[in-house]
């Protein structure tokens, strides 16, 4: 399965930047020996969990994962749980956030006006850069320097794309809001499409990204 997201518990000490299946469904990795807890992801998939052992060998050892998409909704069936995934680079390993995760954090409300129906629309969220300082990257004091190369690409899940510079994201630099929106009018986003990007200080909400799916921090220098 390409594109699956791979988590392990304990974390070794040395992992790959990219933590997802190639498009041969595969993912290497150098794990010394012991025992780990293998969690794989991917939108539209149900979760996989699976416990492996990793042997003193100097041989290469395979472990097989298989996701599995649900044929029917049915109330005995768990639902899918849409995740987003945010890849920090070289300050930290890809890590992928629920709705409740978001939900658990401190929220934002942004109106922005659409210019569609002519209209204001509220939302509210998480401010994407209390969702990126946990994971070490440099905001507030350390945005400086080679720091303000960076910028942020959000995709959404039919592969829209929009770049934002790290200093547009931070609130003590830039006057606007960026946020990851799970909310709109006080109603939640829905099961199937849960967060948004919302760009308050544009003029046209071009950078608003639908069915958000993953953040990613990229040098453009």
């Amino acid at each position: 399965m390409w594109g699956a997201q791979i988590q392990l518990t304990p974390v070794p000490n040395s992992l790959p930047k990219n933590m997802e299946t190639n498009e041969q469904g595969t993912l290497a990795l150098n794990l010394k020996p012991g025992t780990y807890r293998l969690n794989a992801t991917r939108v539209g998939y149900f979760d996989f969990t699976e416990q492996i052992d990793v042997k003193p060998s100097s041989e290469l050892q395979n472990f097989f994962i298989r996701l599995k998409a649900p044929r029917h909704v049915r109330e005995s069936v768990a639902p899918i749980r849409h995740t987003l995934r945010v890849s920090a680079g070289s300050y930290h390993q890809d890590v992928s956030y629920t709705l409740a995760d978001l939900k658990s954090m401190p929220h934002t409300s942004v109106t922005i006006h659409s210019p569609h129906g002519d209209t204001d629309e509220t939302y509210s969220g998480v401010r994407l850069a209390d969702i990126l300082r946990p994971l070490g990257v440099p905001l507030d004091k350390d945005l400086r320097g080679q720091a303000l190369t960076l910028c942020v690409i959000a995709t959404g899940s039919d592969g829209y794309h929009v770049a934002l510079s790290l200093a547009e994201v931070d609130p003590s630099f830039h006057p606007g809001e960026v946020i990851v929106a799970d909310s709109y009018g006080g109603e939640t986003l829905g099961a199937d499409a849960p967060f948004r990007l919302i760009v308050s200080e544009d003029k046209r909400p071009a950078r608003s990204v639908k069915n958000l799916v993953s953040i990613e921090l990229k040098s453009v220098k």
